[in-house]
């Protein structure tokens, strides 16, 4: 049977810190053959623990007896040129700004430019290294006025540190409404055949207003038809008396929400501990509550949600009340 010459302390010491150190993985995973093979651990034995050929671990030994360290290194090995040079791989990037949805456009530019016929999976490969294929995001109308935005930002955490401590509670309000038209512009889908879901002539809207905790404590209220502001105050009038400390609610600067007849049930609210903040303009990110609409939207909704406006009404309400066990989100820290 074949083992490792029998190491002394230093190579023992140096193979034990190279196993526990060494950034290449391949190094590492060689040395602790080594240190296995002096254990008296044979060739089947550690080939079979890492998954590998008997015949390399072999020729690791072999390279040890040969070369020492040297042979547990990767040796230097002679690859294609890249088609592209390092002035044309930024050249790709310039084009994908200006056509981020059409790889076929940056290729077509490129052969233009370079004279270089490249294909598309080249493209994707290095574009992959800086860029990933996701949703573009709607932004607001404009930038949320800075000063505003830090005073918010500086709020929402010390009513989450006070959260944290027992002294509050901290809410995030806000609602979303879903219809019949599916948020579904991307799926895996079986090359030749397509995912279909049927179109839809109802003007039919589920509307859900909802009071969110940052531990997934969710208090849904699921209409059907339009939301006014009388809605939103019995809303809140009913959330109020399921209140056991004091609590903070965070919304938008909506219309409704700053109607006359809103601003008036304040103080009734605030003496019966229930305190309203409102974000600044036109920053959606700060309420917590976008996210699980997000997350409705656009992952948990199943394909046969949208069969009818009763499956779609029933989906959405399973997964309200399944929210906080089966559906989660962590949210990150403020």
């Amino acid at each position: 049977m074949k083992y490792v010459t029998p190491l002394n302390d230093v190579e023992i010491e140096t193979l034990q810190q190279m196993h526990a150190h060494h950034p290449s993985r391949r190094a590492r995973l060689r040395a602790h053959s080594l240190l296995l093979s002096h254990q008296r651990y044979t060739i089947p034995q550690i080939a079979h623990f890492y998954q590998v050929d008997q015949r390399r671990v072999s020729a690791w030994m072999e390279r040890w007896q040969t070369w020492g360290l040297v042979g547990l290194y990767d040796r230097p090995r002679s690859g294609r040129p890249p088609i592209l040079n390092a002035e044309e791989q930024q050249q790709v990037y310039a084009y994908l700004d200006d056509s981020p949805k059409d790889i076929k456009k940056v290729v077509e530019a490129m052969e233009q430019k370079t004279h270089k016929r490249v294909s598309t999976k080249t493209i994707k490969r290095l574009i992959k290294k800086s860029h990933s294929w996701k949703r573009i995001k709607k932004s607001p109308a404009q930038p949320p006025e800075p000063q505003q935005y830090s005073r918010k930002q500086e709020m929402i955490a010390r009513l989450q540190a006070r959260e944290s401590h027992g002294e509050c509670d901290l809410w995030y309000f806000d609602g979303a409404g879903f219809c019949l038209e599916p948020y579904l512009p991307y799926a895996w889908q079986p090359i030749g055949t397509s995912i279909e879901v049927p179109t839809s002539s109802h003007n039919r809207r589920l509307n859900v207003l909802g009071f969110l905790k940052r531990n997934n404590d969710l208090y849904p209220y699921m209409i059907e038809g339009s939301i006014d502001t009388s809605v939103i105050i019995e809303c809140f009038d009913q959330f109020r008396a399921q209140l056991d400390k004091r609590s903070y609610v965070v919304l938008d600067n909506a219309p409704m929400h700053r109607s006359k007849a809103f601003l008036q049930r304040i103080p009734q609210w605030v003496k019966k501990g229930l305190i309203i903040k409102y974000l600044p303009s036109y920053a959606p990110e700060l309420n917590l509550i976008e996210i699980l609409w997000r997350f409705i939207k656009y992952y948990w909704l199943p394909f046969s949600a949208y069969t009818s406006f009763q499956s779609l009404c029933k989906a959405v309400e399973e997964i309200l009340t399944r929210f906080g066990t089966d559906y989660t989100i962590t949210f990150q820290a403020a």
